[in-house]
């Protein structure tokens, strides 16, 4: 049976997010204070498709990612309307390692659920974890932007995806480095290799665990816990310029901090753990880069009211 649809429009709020931190490779995100407005309605006939800010060179028809998360929820939820029209005001950066796309795809579900009367219900928190990670194809950055905070996301051994959320210390204060170009989430998986010495996955695990902590309470170690040996030495390659930026701030004469490719690069995240330090920070921004202090996103796609 069809379902039936909402007369009004539906008003979602998604924000960015830095996957991996570093050594959470594909399990940890961290949600952050950029964000991205999609409103969306049904139409009397075909597809209108608004966008101002980021991605405005995008195709304007169903390859849009907005518009196939949403036609992917509404056949979950029985149907598609008879006409869609969409408006996109996005702020979070494309091809820079910001969760842009999990932005997109989780917007989309949420705007499609809100769209059917009785779409709550229908389709659960849960579900749209799910086939957020289904559209995707990872979980870490579709948890974060769901859920906000900081999150730790796996795969049952059955395939299902599951995430956990966490409060983010408040001395934790997120700086991001935006480069003046883009990078591909494909050439950067690319360079990995299929396996790493054991001594390297050891490693990491470690420093996946004390991560978690650091951001949770104990932001002293956020140095030592952002260390890793699994993506981004292999990656320097594909992103030589973020690669550099990362050294020299974690090596730093006037104090290391705790730096890091965000997600699949090219953005450069610190995880500064004062007020002091953050400003410090922007004087340390290449030319052409940007410098932005998002803050944490303590909530995650939400429908505004």
């Amino acid at each position: 049976m069809k379902p039936a649809f909402r007369a009004g429009a539906a008003h979602v709020r998604v924000p960015a997010t830095s996957a991996n931190l570093g050594p959470g490779y594909d399990a940890l995100g961290l949600a952050l204070g950029i964000y991205d407005d999609v409103v969306a309605r049904v139409g009397e006939d075909g597809l209108l498709i608004d966008v101002a800010g980021e991605g405005e060179d995008l195709p304007h028809d169903e390859n849009h990612l907005v518009v196939r998360a949403m036609r992917a929820t509404f056949e979950r939820l029985g149907g598609q309307p008879r006409g869609l029209e969409l408006s996109c005001a996005n702020r979070i950066p494309h091809g820079r390692g910001l969760g842009s796309s999990a932005a997109a795809i989780v917007g989309g579900i949420l705007l499609a659920r809100a769209l059917v009367l009785g779409g709550d219900e229908a389709l659960t928190d849960e579900d749209v974890l799910g086939l957020a990670c289904e559209l995707e194809g990872h979980p870490d950055n579709v948890a974060a932007t769901i859920l906000g905070g900081l999150t730790i996301a796996w795969n049952e051994a059955d395939g299902t995806a599951r995430a956990l959320r966490r409060d983010v210390d408040p001395r934790v204060l997120p700086v991001v480095f935006i480069p003046p170009f883009e990078s591909s989430t494909k050439a950067a998986r690319g360079v990995l290799p299929e396996a790493v010495p054991h001594r390297d996955a050891a490693f990491n695990s470690g420093r996946a665990a004390l991560l978690v902590a650091g951001l949770t309470g104990s932001p002293e170690v956020l140095v030592p816990a952002t260390e890793d040996t699994l993506h981004q030495p292999y990656r320097a390659s594909v992103m030589p310029e973020s690669a550099a930026l990362v050294g020299e701030l974690r090596s730093s004469g006037a104090g290391r901090h705790a730096a890091v490719v965000s997600g699949a690069g090219p953005t450069v995240l610190v995880l500064a753990t004062s007020a002091a330090e953050a400003k410090e920070l922007e004087a340390d921004a290449p030319a052409g880069w940007r410098i932005v202090a998002p803050g944490v996103a303590v909530t995650g796609g939400q429908l505004v009211r």
